[in-house]
């Protein structure tokens, strides 16, 4: 009985929610991607570098 009530709920809060449109969820996804490229590229060039200095520290 409790577990009918339950999805009833569900049902409720489903259509009370407001969904988010199909261009803000392009939009949101776009910005997910762009950052996730701009942090990738960002923790490359952070590697790159950290590996060069401890090259030049530990083998000269």
């Amino acid at each position: 009985m409790k577990l009918i009530h339950f999805f009833g709920d569900v049902g409720r809060e489903m259509k009370a929610t407001t969904w988010p449109t199909r261009q803000e969820t392009r939009h949101d996804t776009s910005t997910v991607v762009g950052m996730t490229v701009l942090f990738a590229i960002f923790f490359a060039i952070v590697d790159y570098g950290l590996q060069w200095l401890l090259n030049l520290l530990v083998f000269k």
